[in-house]
């Protein structure tokens, strides 16, 4: 046997996601390499580890297993590369935040200054939609999670981080009324919505229904990052979070339509479960963040103000 630490950790990424696009999408790898990484570990094993029916990838029993020793290794790896950290008087452990979509105009910009300070901790991000991310906090699969609606049902403490406001977005340099918008034109509009699960598309639901308009035209779409992009090619309308859009609307890719009830401000914040026990490493960066949110939000979040 010949495997590598890099294969056990993409061989136990593809059974958790039972997926070679979402685990390429996850490491930031191309497909075609998650899948020579796997062909490559694959051929140390003369039994088959996954199998493809119907175009679909399915884990074998004997990969199952494999999964379940990988993990054990990739832990005591991870173990033993804390116990040196700490031998040296370091910060280690494993710090492991779940966020919405959105979430990845913010979460950045609040950990590259804790991680720059802490070599020996090790971070995982999960980036999905609400609903998912509320099922991992609940499940205590996270020390933290990033929203910008707060879970109705989970007993949670939380620090604010800072304000969520969401516009009517459609295509720069489009004629539009610069008064509020009537009614009969926003009818008319193709809009673009999020997924079922996305806090974003709950929101422009409320709205929309709040206001009494029909909708005739919808799009729907996963990403926050796919409907910005179907809004600049002029396909549709949408109500998304300004954090996001920073250069369309400086580049005038994108603009804001004055709507009556819009912008609608809710808040980033950042959560966890009252009953968890925040590790060190989860400990030392909820300290960071109390101690550094207004120097970051000054510096990277000041242009929010401008809208």
């Amino acid at each position: 046997m010949d495997y590598t630490l890099n294969q056990l950790q993409i061989f136990l990424k593809i059974v958790q996601n039972q997926s070679i696009t979402k685990t390429a999408e996850e490491l930031y790898m191309t497909q075609p390499a998650v899948s020579i990484q796997l062909k490559n570990f694959q051929g140390q094993f003369s039994i088959p580890l996954t199998e493809v029916v119907s175009r679909k990838l399915y884990i074998t029993e004997f990969g199952y297993q494999i999964a379940e020793s990988a993990e054990k290794i990739i832990n005591e790896v991870d173990a033993l590369n804390y116990k040196t950290s700490a031998f040296k008087g370091e910060l280690s452990g494993r710090l492991h935040i779940s966020s919405v979509s959105t979430g990845q105009y913010v979460l950045p910009s609040f950990l590259s200054g804790f991680m720059d300070l802490h070599k020996g901790v090790d971070l995982s991000i999960d980036v999905t939609n609400k609903l998912k991310v509320v099922e991992s906090l609940e499940r205590n699969e996270v020390d933290f999670a990033l929203v910008s609606v707060l879970p109705k049902k989970l007993k949670i403490n939380q620090e604010i981080l800072l304000p969520n406001r969401l516009f009517l977005i459609g295509k720069g340099k489009k004629n539009m009324e610069r008064r509020s918008l009537k009614k009969s034109l926003f009818e008319s509009m193709q809009l673009i919505f999020r997924e079922q699960g996305s806090a974003t598309r709950d929101v422009m639901k409320d709205f929309i229904t709040k206001n009494k308009f029909p909708v005739h035209k919808r799009i729907q779409l996963a990403t926050n990052e796919a409907v910005k992009q179907a809004v600049m090619a002029g396909i549709g309308y949408s109500i998304m979070p300004v954090i996001g859009l920073k250069y369309e609307l400086k580049n005038e890719e994108l603009q804001i339509i004055p709507t009556k009830g819009l912008p609608i401000t809710t808040n980033w914040r950042l959560i966890w479960l009252k009953s968890k026990k925040l590790s060190p490493a989860a400990n030392a960066y909820l300290e960071y963040v109390k101690e550094e949110k207004e120097h970051i939000i000054k510096k990277k979040f000041g242009w929010i103000n401008e809208y």
